[in-house]
Parts: C-alpha cells; structure tokens; sequence
C-alpha cells in the first residue's frame, strides 16, 4: 500500500534527508587512494549518530554497515571492508539515516583519484539521469515517466540501464511501496500524488545492463563498472522537492 505522508512526517523526513545528503558530503570529503571502506563506514556512523539519528542500513536484513560501498563493478549493498581503495577506482556510497522514525536514502559514486574519461563519463550520465528523471514530475504524473525519461537518457548515451534492482518509497520504512524501476514506458505504473516520498536511484551499467544477485553480492555479468546515484523525493502539486 501506498502511504500519502502528512505535513508533520514531512517535516521529520525533511531533516532525515538532511542529515543523510551531509552523511554523504562528509564521507566525499575522505575518499582518496589508500583509505578503506571500512574507514568510511566509521565516518558515516559517527556524523548520523552525531546528529540524533541512527544509520538506517545498519543491521537491516543483517546488513553490517552503515553505508554500502560498492566498488568499480558492484552494482549495489557492496559491504565496508578494509581493502584500501586503489587509484582509478569509482565507489558508490549509499547511507540512510532515520530521524524520528523516519529514513531518508541517497547515494552518490564518486572517483578515486584519477579515473578514466569513461569511467568519469559513466559517473556524469547517471547524475544527469536521475535529474532527467525527474523533470515535469508532479501529482498526477506515472512512475513510469520517471522510468522512461531516465532509460532514454542513459541508453542515449550508450550505457545499461539495470532492470533487477529498483527505487522505491520511502518513509516509516526504508523500502516502502511503490517500486520505481529505472526503465519503461510513460504513462503506466501507479499515478504520484501529492506528500507521496520516493526514492529515485539510477544504476547504470558501463556494458550489458545484466547483473548476478547472490545474497547481497550484486555485480554487472560481464564485469564493466556500475555507478549508483540516488535522491528521496517529495511529490507536490506542481514538481518535486529533492530531500536529500
């Protein structure tokens, strides 16, 4: 079921998207050639503790971090581990924080160093996406506009959209309904409404768009790298508002 928040949650889920989008920017601060995972995931739980909330991810389903570090071809859910990350590496982080009882949920892939144009091209195009996404969103617009506007803009630019993994509501609970898939057609899926919070997160793929899911171990088939890029949005009458 999909649940239509209140002004109140919006308000408490305003300052969980918070606290998450500067989880985030903490965590880009440290990112460099040698530093581990591991070491980042620490950054991550200090600044949301500091801050009155709890790590969202830790613990959940049996997660053990608080962010999940998903290296050059991992897709998604990457564990924190102390493997120091390498020059030419790109890493996604995403974090969740829950204020209140209420989560927010963002991710970001960012460069190791020096990275190949490709690589930096890849990391762009899924930015881009997710705002192409976005754009003419309002009540009364489908999931699946979203889906189509951000597939045609990735395979423009000749990458893969992942199909197994999707956004997703987001409020009481980390993973709420509706799906949001990152690929369809316009005008189909549910109809947004006003106070309706989703989570828009591309996944793109360098190669084939094909990915293995085993357990939380989820990378591209053919090995090419995967970027993540992910906001929590609000549905209003006339757009969205980006809470993270």
């Amino acid at each position: 079921m999909i649940k239509i928040k209140t002004d109140k949650e919006i308000e408490i889920m305003r300052r969980a998207g918070e606290i998450t989008k500067n989880t985030l920017i903490e965590v880009g601060r440290h990112i460099h050639p040698g530093v581990t995972t591991k070491e980042l995931d620490k950054i991550a739980y200090d600044y949301i503790v500091s801050q009155g909330a709890k790590p969202s991810f830790l613990h959940y389903g049996g997660f053990p971090g608080s962010i999940c570090a998903s290296k050059n071809d991992v897709v998604v859910h990457g564990f924190p581990d102390n493997v120091p990350l390498k020059e030419g590496d790109i890493i996604s982080i995403d974090v969740g924080a829950c204020f209140n009882g209420y989560h927010g949920d963002s991710a970001r892939t960012f460069a190791v160093g020096k990275i190949s144009a490709k690589a930096q091209k890849l990391i762009n195009v899924t930015r881009e996406s997710f705002f192409e996404g976005i754009k003419g969103i309002k009540a009364g617009s489908h999931v699946g506009d979203i889906s189509s506007q951000v597939q045609n803009y990735v395979e423009k630019h000749g990458f893969g959209v992942v199909r197994d993994m999707v956004g997703h509501g987001v409020g009481r609970n980390l993973h709420e309904d509706p799906n949001v898939p990152n690929y369809g057609y316009a005008g189909l899926g549910p109809v947004l409404k006003k106070n309706m919070v989703i989570a828009v997160e591309p996944m793109v793929t360098e190669g084939s768009y094909e990915i293995s899911i085993r357990g939380w171990d989820v990378r591209t088939v053919d090995g090419s790298l995967s970027a993540h890029y992910e906001n929590t949005i609000l549905i209003l009458e006339d757009g969205v508002e980006i809470l993270t």
